[in-house]
């Protein structure tokens, strides 16, 4: 069974390449802004892994992710930040609020996609 990965970026050309280069290895749903990811959390099952764009509309992606860290059911999705936000300081921001890693956009899909890869790979449990 495919693991599942949510990708959240208001650019609807971000989420169709996202979509596009992760789909062959997983499932992806899509969401336009933290908001709209956050009300899908709620109501569907959770996904393995979620990639956020930080500058969004209506929910930005830190506030989206303190949102998620709170949550019982969520609190351990894997987060990774995708966005322009390039500053330290952002960076810092971001990773300091729990994600578990931070990329900075332009990116390379392949990259992307070795990346979760090797998250889930990492948190996937051992068996003996």
């Amino acid at each position: 069974m495919k693991k599942k990965i949510l990708v959240i970026d208001d650019e609807p050309n971000i989420r169709r390449l996202l979509g596009f280069n992760l789909k062959e290895k997983f499932d992806v749903d899509l969401a336009e802004n933290g908001d709209e990811a956050l009300n899908f959390l709620l109501k569907d099952a959770a996904p393995d892994l979620i990639i956020s764009d930080v500058t969004m509309p209506k929910l930005d992606g830190y506030q989206f992710i303190e949102t998620v860290k709170q949550h019982g059911r969520l609190k351990n999705i894997p987060v990774i930040f995708l966005t322009a936000k390039s500053q330290s300081i952002d960076r810092i921001k971001g990773l300091k609020l729990g994600a578990i890693d931070y990329i900075v956009k332009p990116f390379n899909p392949e990259e992307i996609v070795i990346r979760v890869e090797n998250i889930l790979m990492a948190s996937a449990p051992t068996v003996n």
